[in-house]
């Protein structure tokens, strides 16, 4: 086939592949829980793919999803993706087939491949699905040999070359609305993301990488993985987050860099090997998706390994700010990424602010999105020109470091994961005995926030605390099933009828602090 390289698209990242296959075909560009894959068996079976999907119909405009554990095949997916210019969108496994098959639609999918592991959840997603895709596995045996005929199999469109416009990756992430949003992330915002990211920290062609965050994740693909590709570095890839297994693999593999999120951090720090086993080799640990508590600092600090926080959102890529490993700023996210400019404004005014001071963070540059899949109104809102609201409420200070303050929008971030509490009282309220739910995000020393729910009965009806928590298990995802659950008369109201979610948060702190069921 002809490649991105003999295209005019200069920031196409099958060229990656491509480029490091050359220079070192035998290097291991992927160790998958013991079974390495070389830079050069990589790129012959991605170029491969690419080549199928083409001949198949496959082309530009057209998407792949995937719900499966974090693999070596699912790599080799994305580069043929990128090869033959469709779009992945990696999908949550922890969803259930509810809440997946309205992102399948919406992500407009012609194909969803799955593994193993996951196959009945695909199917049974898909089969929620009016026009429903095909279903096929991953891996040599499965879409790389045997591909369904794609939707443009007789068109010119599956024969256009690859650009740096095309979308690479759709990352389905929750705001504070109840549905979450497809966001865009071409070959070009890619290419930025991962080059700021390398000005940053540097990674080099004898880097060892541990990726531990579920694929379904941007930071899986934008934060190390993918730049670890670009420069010729190894991956170790893991599909589940063991705390021993992961202390293992940085010894045995002598890992050199990390991400993820406070939670597993703090539980690397409690396990029972962790003061046996040597970290030594490791030289840039990445903490996001959360604040990282002191104890969690400390804990890596103690064993002469600082932890570099940073802060970024998918529909930035998501690289935006990172603090240095030790900058006095401590509990700041630091600065910006090379190619990223932020900014601060008035919430209520819109104007910028200047100096030292506290604003909703706008972020701007060419790792952002183009916007939200098939959603012109939620990409209209979320811009103003070139810049885009984070609904972060940040801190600036003198020397131009930036804190967190709070969320102007009501989502909170569970074990890493995004939680909309529309999303979850939507799914409450589907209960045919609750009237009315509000779910608040509240402070946990290990998953950095979790849900409390207050539930309105119908009228005349009794529901009890535990039966709540039963429908919610069998309608949501488990890290955004609430913690507690408050019986309540009445929810206190603002304007337009809606949930003043701010008057509930004291309520929602007693009760979290109480014994969880």
């Amino acid at each position: 086939m002809t490649t991105s390289a003999d295209s005019g698209a200069l920031h196409c990242v099958g060229r990656w592949l491509e480029a490091s296959a050359a220079r070192t075909p035998a290097k291991p560009a992927l160790d998958d829980r013991g079974v390495t894959l070389t830079y050069g068996e990589l790129w012959e079976r991605a170029s491969g793919l690419g080549t199928r999907l083409r001949e198949s119909g496959y082309g530009p405009g057209d998407v792949i999803a995937t719900i499966a554990a974090s693999s070596s095949d699912q790599v080799v997916l994305l580069f043929g993706c990128a090869l033959a210019g469709v779009a992945m969108a990696p999908l949550s496994w922890r969803l259930t087939p509810g809440e997946l098959a309205p992102l399948i639609e919406r992500s407009g999918a012609a194909l969803v491949a799955t593994d193993e592991a996951f196959a009945t959840l695909a199917k049974e997603s898909v089969a929620r699905v009016a026009d429903a895709p095909d279903v096929v596995r991953l891996g040599g045996q499965g879409v790389e040999l045997h591909l369904p005929s794609g939707p443009a199999a007789s068109s010119e469109a599956a024969r256009r070359e690859v650009t740096d416009s095309d979308p690479l990756l759709i990352i389905f992430t929750s705001g504070s609305e109840a549905h979450p949003k497809g966001v865009v992330l071409t070959h070009a915002n890619c290419f930025w993301n991962n080059l700021a990211l390398d000005g940053a920290m540097p990674m080099h062609q004898d880097d060892i990488v541990l990726s531990v965050l579920p694929q379904f994740h941007v930071a899986a693909w934008n934060v190390q993985p993918l730049l670890a590709w670009w420069r010729g570095a190894t991956v170790v890839l893991e599909s589940t987050f063991q705390p021993r297994r992961v202390l293992q693999l940085i010894e045995q593999r002598g890992v050199t860099a990390m991400m993820g999120v406070p939670t597993q951090y703090q539980a690397l720090a409690d396990h029972r090997d962790w003061h046996r086993t040597d970290l030594s080799s490791l030289r840039t640990v990445l903490v996001g998706g959360a604040m990282t508590p002191e104890r969690t600092r400390m804990a890596w600090s103690a064993r002469s390994v600082p932890l570099v926080q940073g802060y970024g959102l998918t529909e930035a890529g998501p690289n935006v700010l990172s603090l240095p490993a030790g900058s006095p700023q401590v509990g700041a996210v630091g600065f910006p990424y090379p190619h990223v400019s932020v900014r601060l404004t008035d919430p209520e005014s819109g104007l910028v602010l200047d100096g030292p001071a506290t604003g909703e963070l706008w972020v701007a540059g060419p790792s952002v999105t183009p916007g939200y899949l098939g959603d012109a109104e939620a990409t209209d809102a979320s811009r103003d020109g070139d810049w885009m609201r984070t609904g972060d409420l940040a801190r600036r200070d003198s020397d131009g470091a930036y804190w967190i303050v709070d969320r102007l929008k009501d989502i909170y971030i569970s074990g890493g994961e995004n939680v909309a509490p529309a999303e979850v009282e939507q799914a409450l309220e589907r209960h045919p005995l609750i009237a009315r739910a509000a779910v608040v995000g509240v402070p946990d020393e290990t998953w950095g926030e979790r849900g409390v729910a207050f539930v309105v009965p119908a009228p005349g009806a009794m529901i009890a605390e535990d039966e709540v928590l039963a429908h919610a298990r069998d309608h949501l995802a488990s890290f955004k099933v609430p913690v507690r659950v408050a019986i309540v008369g009445s929810l206190p109201r603002r304007a337009i009828d809606k949930v003043a979610r701010s008057a509930l948060m004291a309520d929602a702190i007693a009760l979290a602090k109480e014994q969880v069921r």
